[in-house]
């Protein structure tokens, strides 16, 4: 299992920033990835330098939020939805889209989702639960 850094995420979303902007070709990841970047140009300023975004890791400021653990949560479910891993998990976020009539809208509240199973996961001390997580997607998906 890939397990990266703060550092070494900071490093891959700093570098597929970098690329974009300079027109360079990019491996299919970060090709998602840059999509991503795209629809957050909130962020770009703190993509755009490296040394900051390495520096900044030490500090979180009250009711800002992580960019980089944003962007990577966008890039989890992406792949999670394209392998339909856990299983059920692309037919939900689909579901989701299509009522929120917007792919972004649905990652945003899927993000809800998947950083609940996480906390849960990791307070309990088991593995995370992936259909608890399907089941809270579908949830969003039949709300207004």
């Amino acid at each position: 299992m890939f397990s990266p850094t703060q550092a070494d995420v900071r490093h891959f979303f700093c570098a597929v920033y970098a690329k974009s902007q300079a027109g360079q070709p990019m491996e299919a990841i970060e090709t998602i990835a840059s999509l991503w970047i795209d629809e957050h140009p909130e962020y770009h300023a703190e993509l755009a330098d490296i040394d900051a975004a390495l520096a900044s890791m030490a500090t979180a400021i009250e009711g800002q939020g992580n960019p980089f653990l944003h962007l990577s949560m966008h890039l989890s479910i992406s792949e999670q939805c394209s392998i339909d891993q856990p299983r059920g998990i692309r037919q939900a976020v689909e579901l989701l889209t299509h009522r929120r009539n917007s792919l972004h809208a649905a990652h945003h509240e899927a993000m809800d989702c998947l950083g609940h199973m996480i906390w849960e996961s990791q307070q309990a001390g088991r593995p995370p639960d992936g259909e608890v997580y399907i089941a809270c997607v579908q949830q969003h998906a039949t709300r207004d």
